[in-house]
């Protein structure tokens, strides 16, 4: 495991400060893992209680009566499980709240009772909720949002959450946009009062270093500690669910391929772009969801069939719909108001992707390359004098 403390530090003064704010990364990249680390990370100063909208059905947001009887009991559980030691007076209003759970309530007497929560509290409460996005195509949650920032904005006034933290794949600020395309504030999000947050999620490559040092402690293979780290780095830019296929192709897979027969020849160059060639062949719902992104956005298809064949540098524009899904799903970053795949990894993987594909095969360029190949290839290696 790389260690989040120095992550959980900036988010913790985040916190300290008081900020609404989301947590939007791409998909398996540690949300989820950074969020349970802070919810013990803030047990001392605060109350936690941390939600997983994943585990609310459809059904749930069906109404605002369901949802708001569902988000009250699934809030009840969550403060009593990640908070053992909360003070009698909260314990006895907490079950006083939970008596009649045949009663009919709306969102508005479901605040009610939060705020009655929180203003008996010992210690301020902080709400986490992850996997918002189940919950991304429910005006109830739009409604909810929208009581979360009445909150805010009258936290001086009434009783409110210290902090709020909502995590997912989704950017917030666009659910209104998502669900009612067709009305004018459809721009306007309920969420608008967030801070930004600028934590950097991804692994450096100091951090990965870090984190195989204490690996070699245990196994002693006798690796290069610094190389390998920078390798893993290079062709990952620190995404951290590709950081720790690589290690795990590598501690489990290559030892028992044929040329590897230790794992300290595994922990080596060689190991390692043969545990990148079974990540990019591998099937993983990190690329399937790649592929589906170039198949549901042909203009994004075309920019980067553009981007890695002719060399033809795309302009970073968010607000481009293209761009900016592909950015929310990390397949690609700015760089200098320039467009650019996020990482090697990726980059190797469409290249694979264009280059079997039926449409690529007719092109003149894929022709005089099979015809050229042999000035520039010799026994499988690039001839680079």
């Amino acid at each position: 495991m790389i260690k989040l403390d120095t992550r959980l530090a900036e988010i913790k003064k985040m916190v300290d400060d008081g900020a609404y704010f989301t947590i939007n990364r791409a998909r398996q990249f540690g949300k989820t893992t950074t969020i349970r680390a802070l919810a013990r990370y803030l047990q001392e100063e605060y109350y936690v209680v941390s939600m997983d909208f994943q585990t609310f059905g459809h059904g749930n947001f069906g109404t605002e009566s369901v949802f708001s009887k569902t988000f009250l009991g699934s809030f009840f559980r969550a403060l009593k499980r990640f908070n053992p030691r909360i003070s009698d007076e909260l314990k006895e209003i907490i079950v006083n709240q939970n008596t009649d759970s045949t009663q009919e309530i709306t969102l508005g007497v479901l605040f009610e009772k939060l705020e009655d929560i929180l203003d008996v509290s010992d210690k301020p409460i902080i709400l986490i909720i992850d996997e918002v996005d189940s919950a991304t195509n429910n005006q109830v949650f739009l409604d909810f949002l929208a009581q979360l920032r009445a909150c805010y904005i009258n936290r001086d006034v009434y009783p409110a959450f210290h902090s709020v933290i909502l995590a997912g794949v989704h950017d917030v600020k666009n659910l209104r946009r998502k669900i009612r395309p067709e009305e004018a504030r459809k721009i306007n999000s309920p969420w608008n009062i967030a801070a930004d947050f600028k934590v950097d999620m991804s692994f450096s490559a100091q951090e990965i270093a870090e984190m195989l040092r204490e690996y070699e402690n245990d196994h002693h293979t006798g690796m290069n500690i610094t190389e390998i780290a920078e390798l893993i780095y290079d062709y990952t830019s620190g995404y951290p669910y590709l950081v720790s296929r690589l290690c795990k192709y590598m501690d489990e897979d290559i030892c028992q391929k044929a040329g590897f027969d230790t794992k300290g020849a595994a922990w080596t160059k060689n190991g390692f772009h043969e545990a990148v060639k079974m990540l990019v062949d591998e099937r993983s719902t990190l690329f399937d969801s790649l592929s589906e992104k170039l198949l549901s956005y042909p203009e994004l298809n075309t920019m980067l069939r553009s981007l890695l064949f002719m060399g033809k540098a795309v302009a970073y524009n968010y607000y481009e719909p293209s761009i900016n899904i592909a950015t929310m799903f990390g397949f690609v970053k700015n760089q200098n108001n320039t467009m650019v795949v996020a990482n090697r990894i990726f980059e190797i993987w469409l290249y694979n992707y264009y280059l079997s594909t039926a449409e690529m095969h007719q092109e003149e360029m894929y022709t005089a390359s099979l015809r050229d190949k042999n000035q520039f290839i010799e026994n499988g290696c690039l001839n680079m004098r």
